[in-house]
């Protein structure tokens, strides 16, 4: 029984099928078209292998940031300065820097050869509070603001400012004693 209906439909369909003949040169051309896809596969398989490797260097690539960017974040603690400990403290550390500010403009403005190894010394001495001072910041934030600390933070200020008015006080010296030197010569 189903051979007759596979019969039936070759029957029905016989007129519409392509029983033709291919043209002349149909094998050599499809040869032709298999080889160059053959040697296109040939040439994406060696590029294939090629970019294996990229997502792995990408991969690389992106854990040697991250392992940079880790270092990089962890070597420095969270130093807390005078500032974070309160609004209050904030505006102390505001006003002590700007009266360490003009005091060395002054001394900037007031400086001659004759001063020059002085303000180099108060500048020296600057320098190692300044050292202490950052010492005390991390001594701070260790602490959890320890009133001893934020103490001794403001006395390095205090410090500072004593240094720069007892320069400008030996300048104003160094200048009356040079100025009253040269009325006494001239009189002479």
């Amino acid at each position: 029984m189903k051979n007759d209906n596979i019969n039936q439909i070759f029957d029905k369909f016989q007129h519409e099928f392509d029983v033709d003949a291919p043209s002349h040169g149909h094998e050599n051309r499809f040869l032709d078209k298999l080889k160059a896809q053959n040697q296109t596969q040939d040439v994406s398989v060696s590029n294939t292998s090629k970019n294996l490797w990229k997502p792995f260097l990408g991969v690389a690539a992106s854990l040697v940031l991250l392992i940079t960017l880790a270092v990089s974040f962890n070597t420095e603690p969270d130093v807390q300065g005078l500032a974070s400990v309160s609004p209050e403290m904030a505006n102390t550390q505001n006003f002590f820097t700007s009266v360490i500010a003009e005091e060395l403009e002054k001394i900037d403005r007031e400086r001659t050869p004759e001063t020059e190894a002085l303000v180099k010394d108060a500048m020296t001495q600057m320098e190692t509070l300044e050292i202490q001072y950052n010492q005390l910041k991390l001594d701070l934030t260790e602490s959890g603001n320890d009133k001893r600390v934020i103490h001794a933070m403001i006395n390095n200020f205090g410090n500072r400012i004593d240094i720069l008015k007892t320069v400008l006080e030996n300048i104003e010296g160094i200048k009356t004693f040079k100025l009253n030197t040269n009325e006494t010569t001239t009189t002479l």
